[in-house]
């Protein structure tokens, strides 16, 4: 089969697209056939290496895939050949107390596909049963592919880390990428008020088409100020952070007293600072989050299914062109998902 592989880390011009072994899939396995596969920073950070954090090489990436079922292993009974798939993207052991809790994304083991397994940027890919979710109809391959790990990952923030009201006000980082723009729909989905944050008018304005009420462009605005400006010097309750110290100082800054800022990643760095006494005097949370749990993925597919959340889609590209897309992703010139198609 072709797939997009990489036997270094580096540059977008390490991927190489290529001839490689079909699986064949094992006990509780399946193989599905890739129709399409979405791209994540996650992608760009894998490929380029993280520090501490073996990835096995050669490696195929890719965690976003919605496809067809082509072949199952022995004990799987849930889904058939010929069977349209979404693919949860977190891989678990099934047998831990957080698993059989339904935490899978606290398992020990955990791991996405694409991560420190094969992923979906090729013609077939294998996957546990249990990560087969039910296909919303209403959608394209490639829509359906744009939904996994952005919105899995703005639910659990959001929702169970968060702890999100209805009425409240919502700060979201960065809303031209995957999770923001999720992020905004999942927020006004439960009645809240959006401040949404980009690098340009352009994509301001697909963040007010997705239901944002306010907006910051943060090259000509100051964040922190603007925040104030908005909600009469209160301040929002929750701040949706994943950019990391390029915002973090006007993210915890524009919390009100007993906000929450819930946080995912540090595309621009890690290494953030806060004063401890501004933590505790205004009562502050700050809350990590890391995915989601595959019953929260089902819960939002159902809300697509039925049009209460719909994916964001910037553009697709060729499996073949996948540097490209590569490169185009770490322009940050998106506004949601970019989605690869095999040929």
């Amino acid at each position: 089969m072709k797939a997009i592989l990489f036997d270094r880390h580096g540059a977008p011009d390490v991927l190489r697209y290529t001839d490689v072994p079909e699986p064949q899939p094992r006990f509780g396995e399946v193989l599905v056939s890739v129709h399409a596969c979405a791209l994540n920073h996650l992608d760009l950070w894998v490929r380029g290496g993280l520090p501490g954090v073996a990835i096995p090489l050669p490696h195929i990436p890719g965690s976003d895939i919605a496809g067809v079922v082509e072949k199952t292993g022995p004990g799987v009974t849930a889904v058939k050949p010929g069977q349209k798939v979404v693919l949860a993207p977190g891989v678990s052991c099934g047998k831990c107390s957080a698993c059989l809790a339904g935490n899978d994304n606290r398992c020990p083991q955990f791991t996405n596909l694409g991560y420190l397994i094969d992923g979906g940027c090729a013609e077939f890919v294998l996957c546990p049963e249990v990560n087969c979710c039910p296909y919303p109809e209403n959608l394209s391959f490639p829509e359906a592919a744009a939904i996994p790990l952005v919105f899995q990952t703005a639910w659990h923030m959001l929702l169970t880390r968060a702890r999100l009201e209805p009425g409240e006000d919502v700060l979201v980082l960065a809303a031209g990428s995957g999770v923001g723009s999720a992020a905004i729909q999942i927020a006004k989905f439960f009645g809240c008020r959006v401040i949404a944050t980009a690098g340009n008018d352009a994509k301001l304005g697909k963040a007010r088409e997705l239901g944002a009420d306010e907006f910051i462009n943060h090259r000509t605005q100051n964040i922190k100020e603007e925040v104030r400006r908005l909600t009469a010097k209160r301040g929002v309750d929750v701040v949706f952070e994943h950019v990391g110290t390029a915002t973090w100082d006007d993210s915890v800054a524009s919390l009100a007293r007993c906000g929450r800022l819930v946080t995912c990643g540090a595309t621009t760095g890690f290494d953030a600072k806060i004063d401890l006494r501004f933590l505790f005097s205004r009562q502050l949370s700050i809350l990590g989050s890391y995915m989601g749990t595959k019953t929260e993925l089902r819960t939002v597919l159902k809300l697509v299914a039925s049009g209460k959340l719909k994916p964001v889609l910037d553009r697709t590209f060729p499996l073949a062109e996948c540097r490209l897309a590569h490169e185009y992703l770490e322009s940050g010139s998106q506004f949601g998902k970019v989605v690869l198609l095999p040929d």
